[in-house]
């Protein structure tokens, strides 16, 4: 995991900060934003290429990446649960997000969890109990591009873990660039050097590790 963020706050401090009433005059646009919309908000946001998330201050980053090394996905682990937003291609059509949810709705119910539809900000969302975590599926068409948003967590902190989503999303930029790409294939993520380098440190340190156990293990076996 890669530590980002100002300062460690209590996940609950978070979510009281977000639920303070705001004044009219000053709501911005809602987001997610595609690039050529950006808002110059003074936001910190950790650049993945595809995608420009906020990250709530005193949560960490977990990466998942391939053995070949492209990066699979990028997660947002806080005390309320884990977060993963991730951006796709998409038609110049919208409504992607209506054939993706009716999809994921299915296998979800496949893999034995129970899953019903709640209306939100930006439309349908998928709301699954299973086994493992309560899931909350939230989708965003945009511009040739799809943004889904997933919090994950205990069913205690669900509630909690939604707000931070949703926080997250509305904070968004989705950098879809000018290629043509099939429909649904995921937008590249770029991970920032420093990243690169702390994943690289870790995998090095592991091949020695697994080094040094295999000549212990060789040198018992004499």
């Amino acid at each position: 995991m890669f530590r980002w963020g100002r300062g460690k706050r209590a996940a609950e401090d978070v979510v009281e900060e977000l639920e303070e009433p705001v004044e009219a005059a000053d709501v911005p646009e809602r987001g997610p934003f595609d690039e050529s919309e950006a808002p110059e908000d003074g936001v910190e946001r950790l650049d993945l290429g595809s995608v420009r998330l906020p990250v709530p201050e005193g949560g960490q980053l977990q990466v998942e990446v391939d053995p070949a090394g492209p990066v699979r996905a990028v997660h947002l682990v806080t005390p309320v649960g884990r977060l993963t937003v991730s951006a796709y291609a998409a038609p110049r059509s919208t409504g992607l997000w209506h054939e993706v949810s009716a999809e994921l709705a299915e296998q979800l119910r496949k893999d034995g969890a129970r899953v019903h539809t709640e209306e939100g900000d930006w439309g349908t969302e998928l709301v699954a109990d299973s086994p493992k975590a309560a899931l909350r599926f939230v989708g965003v068409d945009g511009p040739r591009w799809l943004l889904r948003g997933v919090a994950a967590g205990p069913a205690e902190t669900a509630q909690d873990c939604a707000k931070l989503l949703y926080a997250v999303i509305d904070e968004t930029i989705v950098v879809r660039g000018s290629d043509p790409m099939p429909v649904r294939t995921p937008l590249p993520i770029q991970l920032p050097e420093a990243i690169v380098r702390h994943i690289q440190q870790a995998q090095q340190q592991q091949a020695q590790q697994a080094q040094q156990q295999a000549q212990q293990g060789n040198g018992r076996a004499r």
